[in-house]
């Protein structure tokens, strides 16, 4: 198809979309694809829900935008009250259009609070190598992911980055439980470093998206984190916009550790993809700063808090809560994990398979015994993803895990409503292609 659209991949020609169904697409020549990936980790209740269309087609027949500044409006209190009930500590929702919207907006909201505080040389934000908050230079000056970074060097903040805690290929190389999660004390280190009234926050994805993907932290790392965060006057900051809404079979990533996070960054799940949204919830102790102090927050997006993708975020979640899709996720996910660990024993190239719920990673390497990686010019993972496509499943991308170029990895992460039935037809594709290729390396 020829337009006028400025692509993000020029060279790559793309099948034009017709319609979803569940957990399929359909294009307009008729090929099915499972979306094994739920398009970005989007689309969490799958594709053409009636209840979200007739929710949104109504909301547009009432009335389709009231800029924020001007008039609240009645889906959006709604949703904020339904995400305060499922987060860890209820809390106050900023809203936005999406993820890189929401970290930023997270990374200024961390700064006005400290400033409101009269704490006014509380600005950087200390994230980790081989993280990524989004593609905005605040988000992409948090993030740690070398590839992406690369080109815009000159255009970022300067801020610190630590360690990851990544067990599979520790950077001290130590072993858990013995390191003593020198992961997490690595911190406290960066936060003295710089010198603790200069730090306004700490950003972590719970479990990693793309640059190391669906990496799950040990038990002890998050709870750590918390407590220096506390111990230094260092607002912590949950990258929740692949993981949030039951993702990974708990309403946020922060749950699985009984962690609450003084600001909660979500998108992507949260409108399953039916209109942009994304958010900051942050804790009331954070909200009263601001409302006991200016009483403005000066930040702001003009399609920010619309009711169109408010009706849209309401109805998804209503959704998710009627049918139970988080306690499903967590079920579906586990049989997902166990069909993977089954595959890798079947495929060398598999070293390491991880994740919670319906968020697991596979990370290819060329040596199981030294976790050597693929040579980034093989292209290893892009060649994954297209001979899955071929045969009718979308997968997610994950590169430069090793050192932010180098290492290869994709992110299984269908719908929420998945059945272990399409489980096992994902995982079959996903072993064909796999063995295949793993001929073809090896050769």
């Amino acid at each position: 198809m020829n337009d006028a659209v400025f692509y993000r991949n020029m060279r790559q020609k793309l099948p034009v979309v017709s319609h979803g169904e569940g957990i399929y697409l359909y294009d307009e020549e008729g090929k099915r694809y499972i979306d094994g990936c739920s398009g970005a980790l989007v689309s969490n209740i799958g594709h053409g829900v009636s209840e979200v269309a007739d929710a949104v087609a109504e909301q547009v027949r009432r009335v389709a935008f009231a800029h924020l500044m001007q008039f609240a409006n009645r889906p959006l209190s709604e949703l904020a009250n339904l995400i305060a009930e499922m987060a860890p500590a209820g809390g106050r929702t900023y809203f936005v259009s999406g993820g890189s919207e929401a970290t930023e907006t997270a990374l200024k909201m961390a700064r006005q609070y400290h400033l409101e505080r009269g704490k006014v040389r509380k600005h950087k934000v200390i994230a980790r190598w081989r993280s990524y908050h989004g593609n905005t230079l605040g988000a992409l000056s948090m993030s740690g992911h070398t590839a992406r970074r690369r080109k815009y060097d000159e255009l970022l903040l300067d801020f610190p980055h630590i360690e990851p805690p990544y067990c599979y290929r520790c950077p001290y190389e130590l072993q858990h439980p013995s390191c003593g999660i020198r992961c997490a004390k690595e911190l406290e280190l960066a936060i003295l470093r710089e010198g603790p009234e200069n730090v306004s926050a700490f950003i972590a994805e719970p479990i990693s998206g793309s640059s190391i993907a669906c990496l799950v932290p040990p038990p002890e790392y998050l709870p750590m984190i918390r407590e220096i965060c506390d111990r230094y006057d260092v607002l912590f900051i949950a990258d929740e916009v692949m993981t949030g809404f039951g993702r990974t079979g708990a309403n946020f990533g922060v749950d699985h550790w009984r962690v609450v996070p003084d600001l909660m960054a979500f998108g992507k799940g949260i409108s399953g993809g039916y209109s942009p949204l994304g958010g900051v919830l942050a804790l009331e102790k954070v909200h009263e700063v601001f409302e006991k102090g200016s009483g403005a927050f000066v930040h702001g997006h003009t399609y920010g808090g619309n009711p169109v993708s408010a009706a849209a975020g309401l109805a998804t979640l209503t959704y998710i809560k009627k049918h139970g899709l988080v306690q499903r996720a967590a079920q579906t996910g586990e049989y997902l994990h166990k069909r993977l660990l089954e595959l890798a024993d079947e495929v060398d190239i598999v070293g390491d398979v991880r994740g919670l719920g319906l968020m697991q990673g596979l990370e290819f390497v060329k040596d199981r015994q030294t976790a050597a990686p693929f040579d980034p010019g093989l292209g290893l993972t892009n060649r994954v993803l297209a001979r899955a496509k071929q045969r009718g499943l979308l997968l997610y991308p994950g590169t430069g895990c090793v050192d932010g170029v180098a290492g290869d990895s994709v992110i299984v992460a269908p719908p929420l409503i998945t059945t272990p039935d399409q489980i096992d037809e994902i995982v079959d594709i996903l072993a064909e292609v796999l063995k295949e290729i793993a001929v073809e390396v090896r050769a």
